[in-house]
């Protein structure tokens, strides 16, 4: 099929879902959240998830397709409001001279967003360990006494962190 046939036919089919299936997505998401303009926000990035993989055409269940990948945004979306209003709690603690930028707010709350979704990739108890490292400032012979694990499991857990860290960061510094 020419490219132009395969666009078209893509374009057809993209249309067709987009008008079959909005009002109800966009009900579904509404449900889930409290602002129908977060809940329009969400309904769109859906459709263009589906519109940037270019994959419409190969959908068999379209209901459900949708609802899981809006499910994982409404998951981000509420993921993302957490770690923004701990920020601002955070902020709010701070000294009135203490004052961020919007550039650099946004990119803070980036990072956090990064940083986030690095932790929901490791596995619960690599998660855990990491935490109390990095955030509570435990000793690793502390953690280990805390979580009943030996110290050599300890060491491989936050070198298993570290690791996903750094391959990570190779990721961001090398696109």
């Amino acid at each position: 099929m020419p490219h132009n046939a395969s666009h078209s036919v893509q374009h057809d089919v993209m249309h067709s879902l987009y008008a079959n299936h909005h009002n109800w997505l966009y009900t579904w998401i509404r449900k889930r959240l409290d602002s129908q303009y977060d809940a329009a926000d969400l309904t769109q990035d859906t459709f263009l998830r589906i519109h940037a993989k270019q994959n419409a055409a190969t959908i068999k269940e379209p209901k459900a397709y949708l609802a899981t990948i809006a499910k994982g945004l409404v998951c981000h979306f509420y993921r993302r409001r957490s770690l923004e209003q701990a920020y601002l709690e955070l902020l709010a603690t701070q000294p009135e001279s203490f004052v961020i930028s919007p550039e650099h707010e946004f990119i803070i709350l980036q990072t956090l967003e990064e940083v986030d979704r690095l932790l929901n990739a490791l596995p619960d108890q690599v998660k855990q360990v990491f935490l109390l490292s990095q955030i509570e400032g435990k000793k690793y012979q502390q953690i280990a006494d805390e979580m009943h694990l030996s110290l050599a499991t300890v060491k491989r857990y936050m070198k298993q962190a570290y690791v996903k860290c750094l391959i990570l960061m190779g990721d961001d510094v090398f696109e």
